[in-house]
């Protein structure tokens, strides 16, 4: 047992380190890891309360650089879905929206390389994607790459990006701990590999702010459109 919590704990700061460089991609490369240590229903609400100390700590790292404008618009549409999401949790099966999900994020970089004709979303951008990430993270536990491409779509630096988004997905999963707790999802053995999960957060996020500070634009941009890439394989390769 003490060797497997070591190995959580290095596991969760590698994957915090990544989603503190990258804006997400933590809970998703946690995930298979903690359902197999506590099984598939009790790793989502334990990664929901992990992911409020690792986007927290995000947010504080970046919190000069917040860009509240879109962070408002985002979030006026992703809490109430974020509650419809969690509300139909236990009833969903999560296979064919994995696979969506894993579509529209490698569409979503083909379209930014090509170059395509620009569709300039701007503020209703913002409200879509709030909508779409907060239903299907309540949904299916984790919906951070959506959010993170429409926040990636700004042109942000790397560390309003990053932040930005972080204080969105934070407010998110808040509201989920909230309808999780309310049906008895979380109990004591969950809270307590949350916070176990929580603490490698942060220590990853610290991490990752320190890689972002070291790389140019370009090169955070190609970091985040390959983890784009690998995510959606990794979705619909396991769902």
């Amino acid at each position: 047992m003490v060797t497997e919590l070591i190995i959580l704990f290095i596991i969760s700061y590698i994957a915090a380190s990544i989603s503190g460089a990258a804006g997400f991609g933590g809970a998703l490369i946690l995930l298979p890891f903690v359902v197999n240590i506590v099984g598939v229903k009790a790793a989502v609400p334990i990664l929901t309360i992990a992911s409020i100390f690792g986007n927290t700590s995000r947010v504080w790292f970046g919190r000069f650089e917040l860009k509240w404008k879109p962070i408002i618009y985002f979030l006026l549409t992703a809490i109430p879905l974020t509650i419809l999401g969690s509300y139909l949790f236990t009833d969903i099966n999560s296979k064919i929206v994995k696979i969506c999900i894993g579509i529209v994020l490698i569409l979503l970089v083909g379209y930014r390389r090509l170059k395509i004709k620009k569709i300039v979303l701007g503020e209703k951008g913002m409200l879509v994607g709030g909508g779409l990430t907060g239903f299907l993270s309540g949904l299916i536990g984790s919906a951070g790459p959506i959010g993170a491409a429409f926040f990636l779509g700004l042109n942000l630096t790397a560390t309003a990006y990053v932040a930005s988004e972080a204080f969105a997905a934070l407010a998110m999963h808040l509201t989920k701990t909230v309808v999780y707790s309310k049906y008895s999802l979380i109990g004591i053995e969950e809270l307590y590999y949350g916070l176990f999960i929580g603490a490698a957060m942060v220590l990853g996020s610290w991490t990752g702010r320190k890689i972002i500070e070291k790389i140019s634009r370009d090169k955070f941009i190609i970091l985040v459109e390959i983890l784009l890439i690998i995510t959606g394989i990794q979705m619909i390769w396991t769902a």
